[in-house]
């Protein structure tokens, strides 16, 4: 089956030679937080599938859901035609989402969703007879896609670098780099200095710009940045006073991982674009969505002879499987009150990690919800470490892939406290046996033994 793999099969952000010359896994089936290869050996997820089996694998109610709908209907267009899981699902997603973001365009993954937003802000300007707003602000290192406009608002050059001439940039402001901070900012007192890049930045372009767009508190593709809640609530207002669309890139951080229905809700904000995916149907099949306020989706409605149409959509946009199985998951979502019983996952988690962190010569930990990122400094072994880790735990029974020089834990939010602490006890082993052969300076401290 490998054989086969590498004659036949391109993988995604996957070097090639070494990725053959590797015993990668052949997963055969999933359940709960474990992943089983064809051998039957298991493997604990902890990057939930790429951040989106938010309810584990092989959830029965979603089960339930794909079969029953599976035998009724498949597939049918969603222009100028409807169906009743896609209304549902639209109806449920104003309901839960930040008041006033009231109607959904459905598309098939995050890419998609974030292409969506930046049209549908493109267009909402020309709708007022706005000219000359083209261009989008975004933070630096951020990440919302592979389709070139999303590649535009998220331009990573190790990742992007051969399409550069092909796309439009944003215009960056400084990313709010919380472990690194150059302004040696301590949470206690910390009064968002960072965000003076991006205050500039709109100041200064806002009359040629459509929107900002960020992804809230979780700069994830970045190495899992986490930042303060306040720079989310200043983004919001100062968006209000230069009269720019604030975008939202929830498509990894919704459906409760950062311990909340979504991000924005920890800074009591409302965007006025939303993206939404992974986690939408708890990882079972490809769906996203793009939300937007009422007031945006009305300026689309024909003016006279001025036709707003717009003018975008895919073959399964809406598909009834995909929606189905949303709609399960958010009934799982909410009738199992996942959400809500976070607080001892969420502490275990931080609690295993930290111990993690303490055998990388106590590197920066740093958690949000149900993610914890611990970023490896130079002295520690950085990227080179963060590699061997991965492959040290992946011998051990857990799949992760780091970020550069960070590691981190993304385990599905059902995960039970044992769970976690099989996931944290296999990355400390991996720690300690990748320790570089001398200590870096200062690095004195003792790790007391784990028992899992």
């Amino acid at each position: 089956m490998r054989a086969r793999d590498i004659r036949y099969l391109w993988h995604p952000y996957t070097e090639i030679t070494s990725f053959e010359k590797s015993a990668f896994p052949i997963i055969q089936r999933a359940k709960g937080c474990s992943l089983y290869d064809m051998d039957g050996r298991e493997f604990l997820d902890g990057t939930s599938s790429w951040w989106c089996v938010n309810l584990g694998h092989s959830h029965p109610r979603l089960l339930r859901a794909l079969r029953r709908q599976a035998e009724r209907l498949q597939h049918v267009l969603l222009g100028g035609a409807s169906h009743t899981a896609a209304i549902g699902l639209a109806q449920r997603l104003a309901r839960i989402a930040p008041g006033g973001l009231g109607h959904a365009m459905f598309a098939s993954d995050g890419s998609c969703a974030v292409e969506a937003a930046i049209k549908i802000a493109l267009q909402y300007w020309l709708n007022l007879g706005q000219r000359g707003r083209t261009h989008l602000i975004a933070l630096a290192d951020g990440y919302h896609g592979d389709s070139l406009g999303a590649v535009g608002a998220g331009f990573i050059r190790q990742f992007h670098g051969p399409f550069a001439g092909a796309i439009r940039q944003a215009f960056t402001a400084a990313s709010p780099h919380c472990n690194q901070c150059p302004h040696h900012c301590v949470p206690q007192t910390c009064d968002v200095p960072c965000f003076e890049s991006m205050r500039k930045l709109v100041r200064r372009h806002s009359g040629k710009c459509a929107a900002v767009i960020v992804e809230p508190l979780c700069q994830a593709a970045a190495g899992m940045r986490i930042y303060p809640t306040e720079y989310l609530r200043r983004l919001r207002k100062l968006c209000d006073e230069h009269r720019l669309l604030l975008i939202c890139d929830e498509i990894a951080v919704g459906f409760g991982r950062t311990g909340a229905m979504f991000a924005c809700d920890h800074a009591d904000i409302v965007p006025d674009i939303m993206t939404l995916g992974k986690g939408l149907t708890g990882g079972m099949l490809p769906m996203s969505a793009t939300l937007v306020s009422d007031a945006i989706y009305d300026t689309f409605r024909r003016d006279g002879d001025r036709l707003r149409t717009f003018f975008h959509g895919h073959t399964f946009c809406g598909n009834p499987l995909a929606s189905a199985v949303a709609n399960a998951a958010i009934d799982a979502y909410q009738d199992q009150k996942v959400i809500q019983n976070l607080k001892v996952p969420m502490a275990r988690l931080h609690e295993g990690m930290q111990r993690v962190a303490e055998a990388l010569d106590n590197a920066p930990l740093r958690t949000l919800g149900m993610i914890a990122a611990i970023e490896i400094p130079a002295p520690s072994g950085g990227a080179d470490r963060a590699s061997q880790m991965a492959q040290r735990a992946r011998s051990l029974g857990l799949l992760v892939r780091p970020l550069g020089n960070s590691i981190y834990l993304w385990p599905p939010l059902t995960a039970s406290p044992r769970t976690l602490n099989r996931m944290t006890a296999i990355y400390l082993e991996a720690a300690l046996q990748t320790r570089p052969r001398t200590k870096p300076p200062g690095s004195t401290r003792t790790i007391p033994p784990v028992t899992k």
